[in-house]
């Protein structure tokens, strides 16, 4: 990946049109991301600003991400400074990795004040401050540094606000002619191009010496960082299980390319899922645990019941026992350890030796084996009961871990509902009465405008399949796969949609990794729910079957 100091000035150039917009909203979704709604030039626009390790970005983003119901402090202190200010400029230092949003906001008794929101893009190190524009004091930022972490500068509210230490390299903009022919004048390495350059990440480097090769130094360096400036072809490059992206076309990589419109929506498809999942790890990071956790001991169950089952399974050999040694009473007597009688069961008429009790007589003997018979007949039944329970647990339990795993924040709370209501789990203790809320299957819209409509859950999967859905829908769901209930809504939908919802029907499944998975589809009509069953578990017959690969390009854009 590429957020380098070229990919800051491209997207600081793309964020101008937010220039002279007013801030309507501010949200803080979590302790690393801060949403900005602005209105500017007649349309609304989201400002994402990530400080996340891995995935710390800004950008205009155009998904929505589910807010906190109480919302954290600096979040308030946002709204109080800046909520309904205008944004004066969006400023760069060039090729550094921060942007400045300058505001003009009002106090609380109605005086003109102007405030900077700065975000420094800078992987683990990645902060937004909030800083008075009259004094260059820290109002407060999203992470705090003291000076015992960081001697250089200190991030605490009342301090002062200090950049980042400059690098002292050249700007590549401003760079003359003949500095650029002085410096390749020998061959140059990607580690030699990154320190001498500003904003240059090993990529961009690796790009700019691909483009060298045979060409006119000043020229090829002139175009290649027009390119970038004006973020002439967004890029996003898949290679060997890695990810790249970029304002501009990298040509010195050969994999999967795809181009975007925009740099917001191009990071927008980079990261979106990842940091959603993310999100969902951190709020769903001790339900994961515990779904682990049962399905261990739930395996292990398994394998003991299975011991048992063995056990019992050899109740028919007591029962003989007992039949030949009531045919043989006075052919043994008590004190003996074991009698060799006739199996007359047996067509060859071999010879059996029974062991024996010393201390029982030869009826009690008898009597002893058609005891085991008695006890190991009932446990064979109660053994093979609690087997079909238990392997009906570990299939319920591996369908909710892959819930989790591809669902998003809100998704989660309703798994913990469902596992409250199911008796598995108990709920945390609330303040506030939540008021009881319909489940929201997620919506979906064909290439060819017909409606579909994905269970994230298993309280979403009933609703949709049982009460959204009319009888004459077409219901989908992959193959013996654990998934999401997928419906289209008609009854007779073109082929293209068939194949759409199909592959949403694999992407959110157990099986969104593979290829050519299998994907049922049938009439609503056809949908069973039996007597007892776990909530998401359905019967379903009359279905025909189709073999699609998951697309995660396609599941964005047919998101409606």
């Amino acid at each position: 990946m590429a957020f380098d100091g070229l990919f800051t000035f491209a997207m600081a150039n793309e964020l101008k049109k937010l220039e002279t917009g007013r801030i309507t909203k501010v949200h803080q979704p979590n302790a690393l991301e801060i949403v900005l709604h602005i209105r500017a030039k007649g349309g609304n626009f989201k400002l994402l600003s990530s400080i996340h390790p891995s995935y710390a970005r800004v950008h205009l983003t155009q998904h929505s991400i589910d807010n906190p119901s109480e919302p954290p402090m600096f979040c308030m202190l946002l709204r109080k400074h800046i909520e309904g200010g205008f944004i004066h400029t969006i400023e760069t230092d060039p090729f550094e990795r921060i942007i400045t949003l300058n505001i003009e906001s009002k106090n609380e008794i109605g005086d003109q004040v102007f405030r900077k929101l700065t975000i420094e893009i800078m992987g683990r190190h990645s902060n937004i401050v909030l800083i008075d524009s009259e004094n260059n004091k820290i109002l407060d930022s999203l992470k705090h540094l003291p000076p015992s972490i960081n001697s250089y500068r200190t991030v605490l509210p009342g301090q002062i606000y200090i950049t980042p230490p400059e690098q002292n390299k050249v700007n590549p903009l401003t760079v003359s002619d003949e500095e650029i022919k002085n410096f390749f004048n020998e061959e140059k390495t990607t580690k030699e191009i990154v320190e001498h350059f500003k904003g240059f990440s090993p990529t961009h480097a690796n790009e700019l010496l691909y483009r060298l090769q045979g060409e006119n130094e000043v020229q090829s360096f002139r175009s290649f960082l027009d390119e970038i400036v004006n973020s002439e072809s967004p890029t996003y490059i898949e290679m060997d299980r890695k990810i790249y992206f970029s304002p501009t076309k990298l040509t010195h990589l050969d994999g999967t390319v795809t181009s975007y419109e925009t740099l917001s929506i191009l990071l927008d498809r980079t990261f979106y899922a990842r940091a959603e999942r993310d999100r969902v790890k951190q709020q769903a990071g001790d339900l994961e645990r515990w779904l682990q956790n049962e399905l261990n001991k739930l395996k292990l169950k398994i394998k003991k019941l299975n011991k048992d089952l063995e056990q019992a399974s050899k109740l028919d050999k007591f029962q003989l026992y007992g039949e030949l040694l009531m045919a043989s009473l006075y052919s043994f007597e008590k004190g003996m350890k074991e009698v060799t009688v006739t199996n007359y069961y047996s067509e060859t008429g071999e010879q059996i030796t029974i062991p024996l009790s010393e201390r029982k007589t030869p009826v009690e003997n008898a009597q002893s084996y058609y005891s085991k018979y008695n006890k190991a007949k009932n446990a064979l039944i109660m053994v093979k009961d609690q087997l079909e329970k238990t392997e009906g647990e570990i299939q319920y339990f591996e369908m909710l871990m892959a819930q989790v795993n591809q669902a998003s924040p809100a998704d989660i709370e309703e798994i913990r509902e469902e596992l409250a209501e199911q008796g598995y789990l108990r709920l945390r203790a609330s303040k506030k009465k939540k008021k009881p809320t319909k489940p929201s299957p997620e919506s979906f819209v064909s290439s060819t405008g017909v409606a579909i409509s994905v269970g994230k859950n298993n309280k979403q999967n009933d609703y949709l399949t049982f009460k959204l859905a009319k009888k004459t829908d077409i219901w989908l769901h992959t193959k013996d796969i654990p998934g999401s209930h997928v419906v289209i809504h008609s009854s007779e939908p073109d082929e293209t949609t068939l194949l759409e919802a199909a592959a949403l029907s694999a992407y959110f499944s157990k099986a969104r990794d593979s290829s050519s998975v299998p994907v049922d589809y049938t009439e609503i009509r056809q949908v069973k729910k039996p007597n007892g069953a776990k909530p998401g578990f359905v019967i379903y017959f009359e279905q025909k079957t189709l073999y699609v690969t998951p697309d995660e390009e396609l599941v964005m854009k047919l998101k409606s």
